[in-house]
């Protein structure tokens, strides 16, 4: 199993930055890939970014590009998220999750940190 704990989330104006993590324990040994989603209130979980664990290869949604950028730390099993340029419909739940070598489809989620952008 692995256990994931996001943080970073809160209340920050359009325009600024925010910086979320994601720290992972557990049988981190197992991680094929990290990535970030997130959930808008009323609407359907979104994909954001991911990024493979050992190759350091980060993929990003096509709608989300330049603003957005996913990053590792592989020392503290910690990924970044940091969002630039922030506007109101960024408002969401962030959700940190992980996928396993054996099936590189996201089996674990973390709680979810809510960015709330005022305008």
């Amino acid at each position: 199993q692995v256990q994931l704990v996001e943080s970073g989330g809160g209340l920050v104006q359009a325009g600024g930055s925010r910086r979320l993590s994601c720290a992972a324990s557990g049988r981190t040994f197992s991680i094929y890939a990290m990535g970030w989603f997130r959930q808008a209130p009323g609407k359907g979980r979104q994909f954001v970014a991911q990024i493979t664990w050992s190759e350091e290869i980060a993929y990003y949604a096509d709608s989300l590009k330049g603003r957005f950028t996913i990053s590792r730390d592989n020392a503290k099993n910690t990924i970044y998220l940091q969002i630039n340029s922030l506007k109101p419909e960024d408002t969401a739940v962030y959700y940190c999750a992980a996928a396993s070598t054996s099936t590189r489809s996201f089996d674990y989620w973390g709680q979810g940190t809510q960015v709330t952008v005022s305008s």
